[in-house]
């Protein structure tokens, strides 16, 4: 059997939190008031994120400065 490394691609609520620079509890709030439009996927009772739709939303709300 050969070892393999398996890259996460889904994120727990305190790991995307901590990919966004926010508290948990300010993504859960987020999530329940739905008050940004993050994506998020739920399995069961357990919430998940794709990096990917971290990685667009910090795109979509990037300001340049000019």
């Amino acid at each position: 059997m050969k070892n393999k490394t398996i890259t996460p691609t889904l994120l727990s609520t305190e790991d995307a939190a901590i990919y966004l620079g926010i508290s948990a509890r300010t993504l859960e709030t987020w999530r329940c008031k739905q008050r940004y439009d993050i994506p998020y996927v739920r399995i069961g009772s357990v919430v998940r994120y794709k990096i990917s739709d971290l990685d667009d939303y910090i795109s979509k709300n990037t300001i340049i400065a000019s």
